[in-house]
């Protein structure tokens, strides 16, 4: 069903497909934005090779900060920044920022509404051996929650760069994630993003797939298989949890009356939750949800880790099969 499909990578189903961390897309973006913008600075918590931020750090010394594994510190030095004219892009972990700066993030940049990027990296189970300890799954929830932040979740290496670029454009706070593991590259730098839209990367009529991040991938092969199964499915790439797109998915959700949400975080309070609300207003429809089911992660590879807390792509066809019959 490749007519079906939208300003995608026309590789996107082939073993050939080329595969790059989504954090690279951030790092070749903030280099993109040094040389476009003299107000931008990065800061990092010591992880400046981890989150692809190393390469500005070099370019531009005197508007990098490397403010050591001081996350809280980090978030107090970039409020500052923002309310004097800089556009300060902060880069860590996600479990550790806004993980153990989430006072911080709140006080001093959320109730400010401080012009500051915050750079969630390594989020997800597909951090993989790293373990439970550095696998950020509940980010999403608790940023969305802060009055004044956006948050977006980009599908892969393109669409971090543009994410990046974006982000730069926007006031006041925003919160981007993206993952440590190698992952397809679906887009093309052609690919329309724009904040606050998602983009239907599939057209369908039967079950309507809302996906975030890396996982969008895993759903386009899901409702690839699923076609051949005579189910037809529409997936959307929701890169803006917050705000939410609310005419597209409403639109999408009443023409197949039939929804699964996908995302790489805990299904209480993320992505899933933020649809479940819009859809409980407006439009009530039967929703499945796929993500982590209220627990932990552990260590292995992202593959098996995906498979085992249920977030491949056979998941996502049994959930897909089983919204079908609450129709």
């Amino acid at each position: 069903m490749m007519n079906k499909l939208a300003n995608l990578n026309p590789n996107l189903f082939s073993r050939a497909v080329e595969q790059v961390p989504t954090r690279n897309g951030y790092g070749n973006g903030l280099l993109e934005l040094g040389e476009k913008n003299k107000n931008v600075v990065v800061l990092t918590g010591d992880l400046a090779e981890s989150t692809r931020v190393l390469s500005f750090w070099k370019k531009y010394p005197d508007r990098f900060v490397e403010c050591g594994v001081a996350e809280q510190n980090m978030a107090g030095i970039a409020a500052g920044l923002a309310l004097n004219g800089k556009i300060p892009f902060i880069s860590s972990y996600a479990v550790f920022s806004p993980g153990r700066s989430w006072d911080q993030v709140r006080v001093s940049i959320c109730l400010n509404k401080a012009n500051v990027k915050i750079a969630g990296a390594h989020a997800g189970i597909s951090v993989g051996p790293d373990g439970a300890t550095h696998q950020a799954l509940e980010d999403i929830a608790i940023m969305r929650v802060l009055p004044h932040m956006k948050i977006i979740i980009p599908c892969d290496y393109e669409e971090t760069k543009k994410a990046t670029l974006v982000a730069a454009s926007l006031g006041g706070p925003v919160y981007f994630r993206f993952a440590r593991e190698k992952t397809p590259i679906i887009t093309t730098p052609k690919t329309p993003f724009v904040f606050g839209r998602a983009e239907i990367f599939r057209k369908g009529k039967d079950i309507s797939i809302i996906a975030c991040g890396p996982l969008v991938y895993q759903s386009l092969i899901a409702a690839e298989e699923l076609s051949g199964q005579g189910i037809d499915c529409e997936v959307i790439n929701n890169h803006t949890i917050k705000p939410l797109d609310e005419k597209t998915l409403l639109a999408s959700a009443r023409k197949t009356k039939a929804v699964v949400t996908v995302e790489e975080h805990q299904i209480m309070a993320g992505a899933g939750s933020a649809i479940c609300e819009l859809f409980a207003k407006k439009f009530p429809v039967p929703v499945e949800m796929i993500g982590m089911q209220d627990s932990y992660g552990e260590s292995g590879t992202p593959t098996e880790l995906l498979e085992k807390y249920g977030m491949s792509v056979k998941t996502i066809k049994t959930t897909a099969k089983k919204v079908l019959i609450r129709k």
